[in-house]
C-alpha cells in the first residue's frame, strides 16, 4: 500500500527538484487555491525522465497551471527541443512569469495564453510528445484535436485519469469532471490506433503510444 512513509522514502531516494521548483511549489501552496493541481516532485522527475528517454524535439502541454511540469520537461529536452504550453486562465500568467524567466531552460518554452482548441491548429507543428492536464470535461476533445498532430511513434500522456478514485465510484449526473474522465478512459480503451497503459501514479497517468 502506498503510504506517506513510502512517499517520503521515494522522494528521498530520487533526484531533488532543485531550488527553483521548490520555491515554485512553496509559493503555490501558500498563494493558490488548488496547489494540489501542480505535478509535484515525483511526477515532475518522471516527466523529465520521459523526455530524457524519448528525446522529443517538439512537446505540447495542454494546461500549464503553474508551469511546474513545463519546467521539468524542459530540463529533460535536448538543446534543440521546444515545448508549446497552453494555459486558458490568464490569471495564472503573472505566477507563471515569476518562474519561467529564471529557468536555465527558458528558451525551450513557448507560453500561450488562451483556448487550446483555438491555439493548437495555429501552431503548425508535429509533436513527438503531448501532455494533457487541463479541463477534465474536455479530455476527449483535446485528444481528438491533437491526435493528427502527433507523429507515428509519438507519446501522449494524460494526467488525473484515476481522478482520486472516483472512476470506480457511482458518479452523480452533476459531476461533469468525473464523467469527462470516464468517457475519455473508455474512448482510449477502445482506440486501436494506440497502445496504452494507466500508471497508478498520484492521480493516475495514462501513457499512449501512437502506432
Amino acid at each position: 500500500m502506498f503510504t506517506d512513509e513510502i512517499d517520503t522514502y521515494i522522494l528521498s531516494h530520487i533526484d531533488e527538484e532543485g531550488e527553483l521548483l521548490s520555491a515554485l511549489n512553496r509559493d503555490a501552496h501558500v498563494n493558490l487555491l488548488r496547489p494540489r493541481m501542480l505535478s509535484g516532485h515525483l511526477q515532475g522527475r518522471i516527466l523529465k525522465m520521459f523526455c530524457r528517454m524519448t528525446r522529443p524535439r517538439r512537446v505540447l502541454e495542454i494546461g500549464t497551471y503553474t508551469a511546474y511540469a513545463t519546467l521539468c520537461m524542459a530540463e529533460g529536452l535536448d538543446e534543440d527541443g521546444l515545448i508549446h504550453t497552453i494555459e486558458i486562465n490568464d490569471e495564472m500568467e503573472d505566477f507563471i512569469q515569476k518562474y519561467l524567466p529564471r529557468s536555465p531552460h527558458k528558451d525551450k518554452i513557448r507560453l500561450h495564453i488562451g483556448d487550446a482548441m483555438e491555439i493548437i491548429p495555429r501552431l503548425d507543428e508535429t509533436f513527438d510528445m503531448v501532455f494533457i492536464d487541463a479541463d477534465k470535461r474536455q479530455y476527449a476533445a483535446y485528444y481528438d484535436l491533437v491526435f493528427p498532430y502527433v507523429r507515428k511513434g509519438g507519446l501522449i500522456l494524460a494526467d488525473n485519469t484515476l481522478w482520486d478514485g472516483k472512476v470506480v465510484e457511482k458518479t452523480p449526473p452533476s459531476d461533469k469532471q468525473t464523467q469527462g474522465i470516464l468517457f475519455f478512459n473508455e474512448k482510449i480503451k477502445n482506440d486501436d490506433r494506440i497502445e496504452k497503459v494507466i500508471l497508478p501514479l498520484r492521480d493516475g497517468l495514462t501513457m499512449m503510444w501512437k502506432k
